[in-house]
């Protein structure tokens, strides 16, 4: 069976064959537009589950990305798109975007002259149809049911109902307009949070079972997302915070929050029942390159060399590259500040704040380093993590044990090698938020003693006795 479905307007959604499955020999096509329009999306559905609203249901999309167009088979619950086979590598095609599940058992999305752009790699192995489970997964089966090839084993950004998780696997998402990417990940300790960037990868949330039990994978059920070990026994849950159940985990792209989601019948949306972070300078990305996240949830920058005039809202405007040669470069020690990241390979057992900033200097790739020291169980420890971004940074508590220093050209921030007047600056302006808030309010209640003073000798002036009575 061939269908053609054909893009004439900005959006459309379309059903040409919603059943829960399709059999082998079946194609269908969407046309895609001549001109690249921001913002399309065309969508044809093929197969849906009847079930408690919101339902699954499968689509071939179209959609305008990066001045093209990519063509993708996707899976939604409601209007939350779950599954994706773009995910981690878009399809961009022109003319057309076609979905075919061959005689021999392949399921292929095709483009201009029959390019086939994505494919399941299943010929040959008895496929016999596409199925739609219940739980969102989207499978290929032979004649007699066997799963052949299915959604779950290639997990996106959405862990849905149902769905579990074995150890060493992971969810991603990836920013707009970045090189870094998050990751959900599922390890034989904790399930955690990362920030990915080039080499570098740092986590910034993790869990860990009590007594050091093993996680062998975690599963999403009605109430928790729900950890077991190698037995199968659940040893620990992250608990939902509300009544109702739970479809879906999610790892967002633009915050790198961990979500669990409820459907609200009263606001006929998704909304979260529990999140990973919940305070916004915990967020990894939350302020840009070289910006500190401040007591008020606001950005400031570090203003590391000087600037010509003008402002500019990118912290990093002016920050030179290629941090390389020891008689170049300097560490700053940047007081009343630390990062949310937590380096993965971390130096111990090192002698020093001075040894911890060597460390940096000597890796060209390395940008920044927090110095941490303190006692585990009486045992006094010293520990160093190297950075090759400055992201996650945040204003402490000074006193914290930590020191967070930042990698300068020698000379370019104006204290002639020495880092004193530097920290002075950097506290001035990793406060400026704050500051201006209490500026505000104490020139208001100086305003207000002021002006209630005025008033108070004006009127007694007025009501006192004359000198001539």
């Amino acid at each position: 069976m061939k269908l053609f479905v054909f893009a004439l307007v900005v959006q459309f959604f379309t059903c040409v064959s919603c059943s829960s499955d399709v059999q082998i020999g079946y194609q269908v096509t969407l046309a895609v537009p001549v001109a690249y329009t921001r913002g399309f999306t065309g969508r044809a559905f093929l197969m849906e589950i009847e079930q408690m609203v919101p339902n699954f249901r499968v689509a071939l999309s179209v959609e305008a990305v990066d001045k093209s167009y990519s063509c993708s088979l996707d899976v939604f619950l409601g209007d939350v798109r779950v599954w994706s086979s773009g995910h981690l590598s878009r399809f961009y095609t022109m003319d057309r975007c076609a979905l075919e599940l061959t005689l021999d058992g392949d399921l292929r999305l095709k483009g201009q002259n029959d390019k086939v752009g994505w494919r399941t790699g299943t010929f040959g192995q008895g496929v016999k149809r596409l199925n739609l489970l219940k739980t969102g997964n989207l499978v290929l089966v032979d004649a007699l049911d066997i799963i052949i090839w299915q959604s779950f084993n290639f997990p996106t950004d959405i862990m849905v109902w149902g769905q579990r998780l074995d150890v060493e696997t992971r969810l991603t998402s990836f920013p707009k307009n970045s090189n870094s990417f998050y990751s959900f990940e599922i390890q034989r300790d904790k399930i955690a949070l990362y920030l990915n960037s080039g080499k570098w990868k740092f986590s910034y949330w993790e869990f860990k079972p009590s007594k050091n039990r093993n996680i062998t994978f975690v599963g999403l059920a009605t109430k928790a997302l729900e950890i077991y070990n190698d037995e199968g026994q659940k040893i620990a849950q992250i608990p939902s915070r509300g009544p109702e159940p739970l479809r879906f985990l999610a790892l967002g792209n633009k915050t790198g929050n961990l979500g669990l989601y409820h459907f609200s019948p009263g606001m006929g949306k998704f909304e979260a029942s529990f999140q990973a972070l919940n305070a916004t300078c915990d967020l990894p990305l939350a302020c840009k390159p070289y910006g500190i996240c401040t007591f008020s949830n606001t950005c400031s920058c570090i203003r590391l060399i000087t600037r010509g005039e003008g402002s500019s809202s990118d912290c990093s405007e002016g920050i030179p590259e290629g941090f390389c040669g020891r008689h170049r470069v300097e560490m700053l020690d940047l007081q009343g500040v630390s990062s949310i990241l937590r380096a993965t390979l971390t130096k111990v057992n090192i002698t020093s704040k001075e040894v911890c900033a060597d460390l940096c200097i000597d890796d060209c790739t390395c940008v920044a380093a927090l110095h941490t020291s303190g006692q585990d169980c009486g045992v006094i420890f010293q520990e160093c993590a190297l950075y090759g971004e400055v992201r996650g940074v945040k204003q402490v508590e000074r006193g914290s044990g930590s020191s967070y220093m930042v990698k300068v050209l020698k000379g370019s921030h104006g204290g002639h090698g020495k880092s004193s007047g530097l920290k002075k600056w950097v506290l001035i302006g990793v406060g400026v938020g704050d500051g201006l808030i209490i500026i505000l309010v104490l020139g208001g209640v100086g305003y207000y003693v002021i002006h209630k003073r005025r008033n108070y000798s004006s009127e007694t002036g007025n009501n006192s006795p004359s000198e001539n009575s």
